[in-house]
């Protein structure tokens, strides 16, 4: 199964974005839809993530190969992060960070969705889809990589996966991060 991150999005950098629907950047969508094309099996199965970055990267990827197939999956949109989303990181007050990092697993950053409701939604997309392509976000893809690998539950912050796909570009579950650019 290959993990695409969606292109670099359009907002400005810092800024928390986590289920914020912000659009990416079209002219790095298609480039990497282009490139993501010519790695696509014939009639690969794509779920996407119905926040717009993600939709436009599967759209593309459509326009170019009409033999794939996509559909929305919402577990597959990014962790939501309440009231902080669209808030300037260096903004948020450190102590939303202590309660967050204090109880990693159960707290509600911005009091919408706790590390274990994440993961568990990931987990159920994953246990439930037959796809072939996931187009996702980078939390997403760090959650899976943790749950494919057996870990259940991330009580330390320090414990949750700093590596990714940068935008535009994907890895193979279970496999290491690549950059086919």
């Amino acid at each position: 199964m290959l993990l695409v991150r969606h292109a670099q999005p359009l907002i400005v950098p810092g800024v928390c974005y986590g289920a914020l629907d912000v659009a990416a950047d079209p002219l790095a969508t298609r480039q990497a839809a282009q490139v993501l094309a010519q790695q696509l099996p014939q009639g690969a199965l794509m779920v996407t993530s119905p926040l717009q970055r993600c939709e436009l990267l599967a759209h593309t990827l459509y326009g170019l190969r009409p033999d794939l197939a996509y559909k929305n999956e919402p577990r597959l949109a990014e962790m939501n992060f309440g009231c902080w989303e669209g808030q300037r990181w260096a903004d948020i007050p450190q102590q939303a960070y202590d309660d967050w990092t204090a109880d990693f697993w159960q707290h509600r950053f911005g009091g919408a969705e706790s590390v274990a409701e994440f993961m568990a939604r990931v987990a159920s997309a994953w246990q439930e889809t037959a796809a072939q392509v996931w187009i996702t976000h980078a939390g997403v893809i760090r959650a899976l990589r943790l749950i494919e690998s057996g870990v259940r539950e991330v009580h330390d912050a320090a414990l949750w996966p700093a590596d990714a796909p940068a935008f535009g570009q994907w890895c193979e579950l279970g496999g290491e991060l690549v950059d086919f650019r």
